[in-house]
């Protein structure tokens, strides 16, 4: 890995010197320099390539990073964006750390692209994206914008949902140390460390996070135990950039991810299944255990007024395993040469995985023309593997490995994007993407045999006009996207292997401000063919896994707005109605009682944690100019456990509301404070966002087992902030 790095920096170092005028690279001292303070606080190109301007006809969202660091208390990512449109959050230990997960329009955080200043972040092979690795990440994000819908062409997987981009990559010119120490309820504390050197010499910037954050959890043995750092130093030419990052999170959890079954959620609903296998007190480091490490190198350059160029290489370097406890194992199950005998056991299954890669962009401005050129390519090498790290058996090495198997994913994508201003109120938008994505995976966990080798090309068109009169924008577009399946979808033989999903997206929307008010709607029909679905079939070698549905859909209306209603009161919300349907699709469950399984055929039902309606609503009172109040509301409607819309497989609806307060305690030349005191589900409520089920036959008997994941209820966080300047 390291001689892997040290040749990718090596090489575009190399190059970026070479590209460079000598002037610009002996030159420090000249502070009349082409490149202004006011260029270098733009957003970089890397993050310009891949998100929508203001004149882009998608639904979007931005956050700043006031608007983050409002809400950064302690709590994982997610968190920090359950007020935007159409999103509901969920954590497995039930405070918000740890363990967290998104959903916006109801698709899950495997159908949202997540870029890190334009960097791919999603799990190559789950594409899920794990936040929990990256703690206090908010921290050092300058900005967020969400896309919802397919949205502009990105890096990495295909966005069916949404895209979400986060940015580190900000200018900060002048010296900074900021100190944030956070308590709150279930022991959780979090440490934050954040400073900056400011401009040395006219070119020099360096930036650093240390963060520390620990919480015993709603659920039952749910802590976590997370750190974090983060740098970034970067030179300024006089009309080129040259950046560096690395940061790194180390994450250990105890497994929460089980759920509680239904019976016990009125009585005992912080219920931890894991480690109870073990008999007496549940097995005490039933934990999963993480670290994953991000290098970055950035290079800018302004070859003209009119034309900019940009490449990154990263390199994104994980290794951990999760540990647990097995009762009466078959030891010949693991090792063919281990002896007849059943007995406990721990096991720890490992991921090692190294992903890396390259992303560019080329951005041709002139008049009534914007061009964008780019994409990128990258490859993720994973290794599974599994050990039984404590066995004492003379036939068995506790080094050796009970299954191990290879995946080598690689990614490469190109588009075009150009924006036309047809005359001063008409705009339009056209984008092409092309994307090559190729599959080897060498066996499976519990198919060591299986090899699956196997190769997608997507076209990903995209356009839309946008039209401006007065005070309204009006906007209209077209998206198709395509997405491979993930490793699980694998997990099939060679006569049951998944297809590529496609979507179709319609939006179409408008947006009026005025100086104290602003609102909006956008209404969205997204059209899927051959989307991957849970329906409880067991597929030819004896795995539960997503089926291929010919026809469903997501259709639904946004409304947006916001009211500055005078010095003192200024109010926000969103609301979204949507209907979410499958029009046929076939369930299985196990029969016990004659073996195989039973299916019944399900027409225009609801796709499975896909709420029809969720809204939010912010009201804020400034008391004093240093002494601010935030009431925050949100609703999530009934969701559905499967797809089957049968309501004795559903998520109640809730409605929560939350309190902070914020005082400036002093404000001096050289230095502040800050207090703020959250109070989150002030009414208690008892709620539960996420959940799963599956039925069974048995007995005669349909049996339906229900799991949820509760939240906490009344909780709270006091945080205080220091910034010395």
């Amino acid at each position: 890995m390291t001689k892997l790095l040290g040749t990718i920096i090596g090489y575009f170092m190399l190059s970026s010197l070479l590209a460079q005028p000598a002037k610009s690279l002996l030159n420090t001292k000249d502070s009349s320099s082409k490149f202004t303070d006011s260029i270098r606080s733009l957003p970089p190109l890397e993050v310009r390539s891949v998100r929508a301007n203001e004149n882009s006809p998608f639904a979007k969202t931005n956050l700043n990073k006031d608007a983050i660091a409002a809400v950064n208390f302690g709590q994982d990512l997610p968190f920090l964006l359950q007020s935007t449109p159409s999103v509901v959050v969920h954590s497995d230990a039930g405070m918000g750390v740890g363990y967290t997960g998104i959903r916006i329009r109801g698709t899950d955080a495997t159908r949202i692209n997540v870029t890190l200043n334009g960097i791919p972040y999603n799990d190559a092979e789950s594409m899920g994206t794990y936040f929990v690795d990256l703690p206090d990440f908010g921290s050092s994000i300058g900005s967020v914008q969400i896309q919802r819908g397919v949205g502009t062409s990105t890096n990495g997987s295909g966005a069916f949902g949404a895209t979400l981009n986060l940015a580190t990559n900000s200018y900060h010119p002048e010296k900074y140390v900021s100190i944030q120490s956070s308590v709150g309820s279930f022991n959780s504390v979090k440490n934050t460390l954040n400073l900056g050197t400011g401009l040395l010499n006219q070119h020099f910037t360096l930036d650093g996070r240390i963060s520390g954050i620990t919480s015993d959890g709603y659920i039952d043995r749910a802590k976590s135990n997370l750190k974090s750092f983060y740098v970034s130093g970067t030179y300024w030419g006089d009309n080129s950039s040259l950046r560096f990052n690395i940061f790194s999170g180390w994450e250990k959890t105890y497994q929460a991810w089980y759920g509680v079954p239904e019976e016990l959620l009125s009585t005992t609903r912080t219920y931890n299944p894991a480690g109870t296998e073990k008999t007496g007190t549940p097995y005490q480091n039933q934990t999963d255990n993480y670290q994953q490490t991000h290098y970055q190198v950035f290079y800018n350059k302004q070859i003209s007024k009119k034309l900019a160029w940009n490449t990154a290489f990263f390199l994104t370097r994980g290794k951990g395993y999760y540990e647990e406890y097995k009762a009466e194992a078959n030891l010949q199950e693991y090792f063919s040469t281990a002896p007849k005998m059943i007995q406990d056991i721990v096991r720890r299954k490992w991921l090692d995985n190294n992903f890396y890669g390259q992303i560019a962009s080329l951005v041709y401005e002139e008049g009534k023309n914007k061009i964008i050129l780019g994409g990128g390519w990258n490859t993720y090498d994973g290794l599974h593997y599994g050990r039984l790290p404590y066995l004492a058996i003379a036939q068995v090495n506790k080094e050796s490995n009970y299954y191990y198997n290879n995946a080598i994913k690689k990614d490469f994508n190109s588009y075009v994007k150009w924006n036309y201003q047809i005359n001063k109120s008409l705009n339009s938008f056209v984008d092409l993407q092309y994307r090559s994505v190729t599959h080897n995976m060498y066996g499976f966990d519990h198919n060591a045999d299986l090899t699956i080798k196997r190769n997608f090309n997507f076209i990903n068109p995209k356009a839309g006009i946008t039209y401006t009169k007065n005070k309204t924008t009006y906007y209209s577009s077209i998206a198709i996207a395509n997405k491979e399946p993930n490793r699980d979808d694998f997990e099939a033989g060679l006569t049951e292997q998944p297809k590529a999903e496609s979507l179709m997206d319609l939006e179409t929307g408008f947006t009026t401000k005025y100086a104290a008010f602003e609102w909006g709607a956008n209404f969205y029909w997204m059209n899927y063919k051959d989307q991957l679905v849970l329906t409880g079939k067991i597929n030819d070698v004896g795995s539960y896994t997503r089926v291929n549905v010919p026809r469903s859909y997501r259709m639904g209306i946004e409304l947006e707005q916001s009211w500055k209603i005078n010095k003192q009161w200024s109010n926000s919300s969103n609301i979204t109605f949507s209907s979410n349907k499958i029009e046929s699709f076939t369930e299985y469950f196990d029969d016990y009682d004659n073996g195989g399984q039973v299916s019944i055929l399900h027409k225009n039902t609801t796709i499975s944690l896909s709420p029809a309606i969720t809204a939010a609503h912010i009201l804020n009172y400034s008391i004093r100019p240093n002494w601010k109040i935030y009431v925050t509301s949100k609703y999530v409607g009934k969701q559905y456990l499967d797809n089957t819309q049968n309501e004795s497989r559903i998520l109640k609806a809730y409605y929560l509301q939350n309190i902070s307060t914020q005082i400036q305690l002093t404000q001096k030349a050289k230095w502040s404070a800050q207090l703020q005191l959250h109070a989150n589900n002030i009414f208690n409520k008892l709620y539960e966002p996420n959940g799963y089920t599956y039925s069974y036959l048995y007995g005669g008997t349909v049996t339906t087992s229900n799991n949820y994941y509760p939240m906490a209820g009344r909780n709270y966080w006091l945080s205080i902030q220091i910034d010395i300047k």
